[in-house]
C-alpha cells in the first residue's frame, strides 16, 4: 500500500480508542500504563488526527494540544509496526502542518527520543534557547507505585 491509499481524519468518532490506548500503554516509552480513562480523556481535549488504511483500520495517530491560535504542543504520535517505512510519519505531518485551524502559530513544540529528522523537515528543531525553558516532569506517572 503506498501513501495515497491511506486517508486522514480528525473525527474523534472514527480513532479506534482500544488501539491508541494499547499503543501508548503498552508500546509506546512516553506513557507506559497509562489508564484507557486518561486516554479518552485527552482525545475529548485535543485536536486528534487518525490516518487509515484502505481497509479501515487504524495505521497511525497524533494529538494537538493547542489553543488553536498561538501555541501547539504535538504529542502522542506513533505509526503502527506493521504500517512503517511506507513515509506514513510525513503523510500525517503534512497533514497536520495544513490544518486550517494550525496556522499561524507562534510556537510549536514536541519531545522525541528518536523522530528528529521526521520533524526536522517540518522545521522543528533544538530549542534556540533552552534556559528560557522549564518543566515539571512526572517521571513514570501512570504506574502504581510500588
Amino acid at each position: 500500500m503506498s501513501p495515497e491509499q491511506f486517508t486522514l481524519s480528525t473525527d474523534p468518532a472514527r480513532l479506534d480508542v482500544a488501539l491508541i490506548h494499547d499503543f501508548l500503554s503498552n508500546h509506546s516509552y512516553w506513557a507506559p500504563g497509562i489508564s484507557r480513562e486518561l486516554v479518552e480523556r485527552s482525545i475529548r481535549h485535543s485536536l486528534c488526527f487518525g490516518l487509515y488504511a484502505p481497509d479501515g483500520r487504524q495505521a497511525a495517530f497524533a494529538r494537538i494540544i493547542s489553543d488553536r491560535a498561538t501555541f501547539a504542543y504535538l504529542c502522542d504520535v506513533f505509526v503502527l509496526e506493521e504500517f512503517r517505512g511506507r513515509g506514513l510519519g510525513k503523510l500525517l505531518m503534512q497533514h497536520i502542518s495544513a490544518h486550517p485551524e494550525l496556522q499561524g502559530l507562534r510556537r510549536w513544540m514536541l519531545a522525541t527520543r528518536d523522530a528528529h529528522s521526521l520533524y526536522a523537515q517540518f522545521g522543528f528543531t533544538p530549542l534556540a534557547n533552552p534556559p528560557r525553558f522549564m518543566e515539571n516532569a512526572k517521571l513514570d506517572p501512570y504506574r502504581p507505585a510500588q
